[in-house]
């Protein structure tokens, strides 16, 4: 039981630090470099897990390595900036809660495989909460940072898909680290371009680029992992749920955003949503049970597992993508 709360509070590192980084971003990070701001997160913190996990991709898993890293870190990390600079901290962790319910409904077109009753009902209460959440705000919501926000989840959705079809013959800690590098090496010529030289960041910003790339992205993931090896899947889905409450505290407590009752019977259905939607796992790790077929098996499971990073983050949920939960072994 002790050894279980111990890896429990590992995994939650995961979530919370993932819920924080809407917070950071928005308060400590340029609002006109969202190229550079993702490019900056992902490039130390590849290297980070690469020390931790030094393989590097082999045969298919080079393009597909290349692929995801394009929407699951490139793709995903730039549209996650714009969201966190253009919504307020409490509306952007609550939209993209809703990210694992989005990838359940991509997983069911994509693959035709159709998701459990209760997944289904958690979709539908999740996505009602966002809506209560958004249209009971007397502030007006940035319609930029909507569109950013959905597209995030479209394009981590999709990365978390292909990663769950190509679950086979990689290592995720180090699949993981060879995205975050391939998508960081694509941002770089585009933010030079785009966005010209970036200025060197000191004080609170240098602070604040160390938090997303070190403990946001690098230690985030590496706990997440950590977390699905070891505990069930059903217990790391519900952890997943730090995520959307941290970046509402923050917003709430720290920002000084306020929340009415109807925001928070959104919030509160979002997160009900997401815990009915969330994998079931059996006794051992989440990422082994998918892997051998137990409860939370087959492509929407595996989705569903891997959903949960979206659901923040990081996901990468927030926090970017991986090379996929159920590979034996093995970030959101």
């Amino acid at each position: 039981m002790e050894a279980s709360f111990r890896w429990v509070l590992l995994t939650a590192v995961a979530p919370v630090a993932w819920g924080a980084n809407y917070y950071v971003t928005r308060e400590f990070l340029p609002a006109d470099r969202p190229l550079w701001g993702a490019a900056l997160r992902a490039l130390p913190a590849g290297l980070l897990l690469l020390a931790l996990r030094p393989r590097r991709p082999r045969g298919a898993w080079w393009w597909r390595t290349a692929v995801l890293g394009l929407l699951n870190t490139a793709g995903f990390f730039v549209l996650l900036y714009i969201a966190s600079q253009s919504l307020a901290t409490s509306v952007a962790s609550t939209v993209m809660a809703a990210s694992p319910l989005a990838m359940l409904l991509l997983a069911w077109v994509l693959t035709a495989a159709r998701p459990a009753r209760a997944h289904l009902l958690g979709a539908l209460v999740g996505l009602a909460g966002v809506g209560l959440m958004l249209l009971t705000r007397s502030e007006p919501v940035s319609l930029s940072g909507l569109a950013a926000s959905a597209a995030a989840m479209l394009v981590s959705s999709l990365g978390y898909v292909l990663a769950a079809r190509w679950r086979e013959g990689a290592d995720v800690l180090a699949t993981t680290a060879w995205q975050l590098l391939a998508g960081g090496l694509v941002l770089l010529p585009l933010a030079s371009v785009f966005e010209g030289a970036p200025a060197v960041p000191a004080g609170r910003e240098l602070a604040a680029f160390g938090y997303v790339a070190v403990v946001a992205t690098a230690l985030a993931f590496a706990a997440w992992f950590t977390g699905l090896r070891r505990l069930p899947a059903g217990t790391v889905g519900l952890l997943g749920l730090l995520n959307p409450l941290t970046g509402v505290l923050l917003g709430t407590v720290v920002a000084g955003e306020r929340l009415g009752p109807p925001q928070f019977a959104g919030l509160l259905l979002v997160l009900a949503g997401v815990a009915l939607g969330r994998p079931r796992g059996g006794a051992r790790g989440g990422a082994e049970g998918v892997a051998e077929g137990r409860p939370g098996g087959g492509p929407l499971g595996r989705v569903a597992a891997a959903g949960v990073v979206g659901g923040g983050g990081d996901s990468a949920g927030d926090g970017g993508g991986s090379g996929g939960r159920s590979v034996r072994g093995g970030p959101e």
